[in-house]
């Protein structure tokens, strides 16, 4: 195939006598040179536990030879983990040869002898022979790691030296005619040129009529996530979730919809014309996100709901056609969809799964029935989940896929491939599709349960250190402080009953039994209201620190440390959050984190206490905020910012505003397509947040954090005394108060310390 397939081969060699003045040794030695002969690099490891750090260390490994003596060793010692099963647990298709005598065969573990590819008989076949054997096979392997799509791609982007189709860079070539753009050429280097190609391509087929191997890559990929349908996005699932609206309902349907939605969804909405009726989510005293109770689920609800919503006063009977859901939560949430199915199956045809940060659930017994592609019955509705795979899998920035799980109302292809075709372009960037086609392809069998278990250890491991610090400092003094993590207290132990804490319970249970993470009835440290038990569980790798200043009831304390300082902190560092709340600091163990990442992130956190204890000045700490406000700034330490942002939310009221905004679900005065309409006429006005009462937007309103809309465009802001306005109001005078800290709310213009939105403009004197 291509130039990564003709690269260097690599073998490593497990053998306790490599070193060894033996005729064993030296036959072994022997290999390695006839190996390394032929261009091939050599691995050498001296113990089991060496080994499996090698190849743990540096999985591109094509093949490996294992003394048989070692194997024997593990057996008459009884060793727990073998070798060869703790190899096969992180790839089941590597060549494994086995250096051994006909006459100790039998010797081996039954287990460990349906794992081997290939037995080399030791002194008995030539050493050029054995190389061969061992070239041939790790060659073949090498092959077979290639998905469709990836493996066409790498090989046509080297074969076709010179192109007369787009685009128009040629492989790279016109960049090397500018000293910018050759520049740019070296900065991406030739692979990427290369195979940006033309859809005049034929033989990579076409994205558009998922032909060739682009349309063998989806059918594959449908096969590991277990779905009917796979589409391969290039957009993002913002577009993932899109296509799906268009392929599914048109305008002036009902469309029952999860409040904590994505921005897309309301998008969709907009371009579909379509009326969303909202299933409401709880909220907790941090102001997390819970999930949508099952009452809220229920066939008399949303026909209540219906009735009650004045856009669709006029409609009667009419039915939903399409139910959006966000699985799991941005918190890390997630339902049991066998319940959610039979919940919602009562009133709709077909479920939308929003799992943009969830794509890695199928690939771990952990998350089994809870993601839309699951193994369950098939009596429900036809199932859609749409996943970014670029989130926490590892594929490039846009890449997403759209699944389909047949069933009631199932989806039929060239009907639904029109919308797909709707919004994807003619020119799609073949580097996308081929980290789609590779990002499954690494997920399939062993290597997936491999690669989340490795994420899901390293997140218990980050959540049992700091709990173990957190209860040190205030064992050591009870007027101490560390950050907390938001998780279960204690876990009951499956064997006695009894409660065990967190810390206590091993890290083995909790990685394989979900009951560890389920959100029980009436629980303190979860908080949320109507869950029965089963129905949610928090994911182990979506990890939430709890900064001091929230006491139990949800009031502010005395005291605290805001979250935007110390997620500031760390990314003056390096060190990004994935979301920031008032108090919280979420954190996404994916599957690339390593223990050095989280052992990074600890130190800094010791960091900021200590700088916070001495009070250390800001001038040091963080520069850019006193280049930016220097009279604001410049006399002030970490613990004075710390403690005047913290009065300043608890003066302000912002985090009971915040639950109060959000638990209200706003009037709507006319559907998202009618607000939209008004906004591209300019029948539209901003208008500052202190005269918005009563108003209706033209626009969402989405505060980041938690990035959930608390306006929709062509609903009503509510009274100027209500908590939506004074929510915001809030947040404006926070902003105004610490420059440099200032709120994301997409849909909210500011301009001189002011918070203004478009509202459709009035008309005869009248507030619209």
């Amino acid at each position: 195939m291509g130039q990564i397939e003709e690269s260097t081969l690599r073998v490593l060699v497990i053998d306790h006598e490599l070193s060894a003045d033996t005729a064993r040794g030296s036959n072994i030695r022997a290999i390695v040179s006839s190996l390394e002969s032929r261009g091939i690099d050599v691995f050498k490891a001296r113990s089991s536990d060496e080994g499996i750090s090698v190849f743990i260390a540096d999985p591109s490994i094509d093949c490996i030879i294992i003394n048989g003596d070692l194997v024997q060793m593990e057996e008459e010692k009884n060793v727990t983990p073998r070798l060869i099963p703790q190899l096969r647990l992180r790839n089941e298709d590597v060549p494994v040869f086995l250096i051994t005598e006909r006459a100790t065969l039998s010797s081996i573990p039954l287990d460990d002898v349906q794992e081997i590819n290939e037995y080399i008989w030791a002194l008995e076949d030539t050493h050029e022979f054995i190389s061969g054997r061992v070239e041939a096979e790790a060659k073949a392997y090498r092959k077979s790691l290639f998905p469709p799509f990836f493996g066409e791609l790498s090989k046509f982007s080297h074969v076709h030296e010179y192109s007369w189709h787009t685009p128009g860079h040629a492989g790279g070539r016109a960049f090397l005619k500018s000293p910018v753009g050759g520049q740019f050429y070296r900065f991406f280097g030739e692979e990427l040129f290369r195979s940006d190609l033309s859809i005049s391509v034929e033989a990579l087929g076409s994205l558009l009529a998922h032909s060739g191997v682009i349309g063998e890559a989806e059918r594959q990929a449908a096969k590991i996530f277990g779905a009917d349908l796979t589409y391969f996005v290039t957009n993002g699932t913002s577009t993932s979730n899109k296509i799906v609206f268009y392929g599914t309902v048109v305008r002036d349907e009902i469309v029952l919809v999860d409040r904590n939605c994505h921005k897309s969804i309301e998008h969709a909405l907009i371009m579909t014309a379509t009326i969303p009726v909202y299933l409401i989510p709880t909220r907790n005293r941090y102001g997390i996100i819970g999930p949508i109770p099952a009452p809220e689920m229920r066939p008399e609800t949303i026909r209540q709901k219906i009735a009650d919503n004045p856009l669709l006063s006029t409609c009667g009977d009419a039915q939903p056609c399409l139910a959006v859901i966000t699985n799991s939560t941005y918190d890390g949430l997630c339902y049991n969809v066998i319940n959610v199915g039979s919940l919602l199956g009562k009133s709709v045809d077909r479920i939308l799964y929003d799992e943009a940060w969830y794509a890695y659930a199928r690939f771990n017994p952990l998350y089994r029935e809870r993601y839309g592609m699951h193994d369950g019955p098939r009596d429900g509705p036809t199932v859609f989940a749409t996943q970014s795979t670029h989130k926490l899998l590892a594929a490039l920035s846009q890449a997403s896929l759209i699944h389909v799980r047949q069933s009631r109302a199932p989806v039929e292809h060239d009907r639904f491939n029109e919308s797909f075709m709707m919004h994807t372009t003619t020119s799609p960037l073949y580097t996308i599709i081929a980290s789609n086609d590779v990002s499954a392809r690494m997920m399939i069998g062993t290597s997936g349960l491999a690669l989340t278990s490795e994420a899901i250890d390293e997140a218990i491991a980050f959540r049992k250190m700091m709990s173990h610090i957190r209860r040190k400092l205030l064992e050591s003094n009870s007027g101490d402080w560390w950050f907390d993590v938001w998780q279960p207290d204690t876990v009951l132990d499956s064997a006695t009953g009894q409660p065990l804490i967190f810390t206590d319970v091993p890290d083995a249970t909790l990685r394989a039994d979900p009951r560890c993470w389920m959100l029980h009835p009436g629980e303190k440290w979860h908080g949320f209201k109507h869950l029965h038990d089963g129905y949610c569980m928090l994911d182990p790798i979506k990890v939430t620190l709890l900064t001091p200043g929230i006491a139990e009831t949800g009031s502010l304390e005395k005291t605290g440390i805001p979250a935007a300082v110390v997620s500031k902190f760390l990314e003056d560092r390096g060190i990004v959050p994935e979301k920031t709340g008032p108090y919280t600091i979420l954190l996404l163990f994916s599957i690339g984190i390593t223990k050095g990442k989280w052992g990074t992130l600890i130190v800094e956190l010791f960091e900021f206490k200590r700088l916070f204890q001495e009070n250390a000045s800001l001038k040091d700490i963080f520069p850019d905020l006193i280049e930016r406000a220097p009279d604001r700034y410049e006399a002030m330490g970490l613990a004075d910012l710390c403690h005047e942002m913290h009065a300043t939310m608890k003066d302000t009221n912002v985090t009971e505003l915040m639950d109060q905004a959000f638990d209200l679900l706003p009037r709507p005065v006319m559907s998202g397509a009618e607000a939209y309409r008004h906004l591209v006429k300019n029948e539209v006005e901003l208008v500052p947040v202190e005269k918005m009462g009563s108003r209706t937007v033209a626009v969402g309103v989405v505060p980041y954090t938690p990035g959930i809309p608390v306006l929709m465009s062509g609903e009503e802001t509510g009274s100027q005394d209500g908590p939506i306005l004074r929510y915001l109001c809030a947040l404006q005078e926070f902003d105004r108060r610490f420059p440099g800290f200032e709120h994301e709310i997409h849909g909210v213009d500011m301009a001189n310390g002011t918070y203004r939105t478009y509202c459709i403009r009035e008309q005869d004197g009248s507030q619209v």
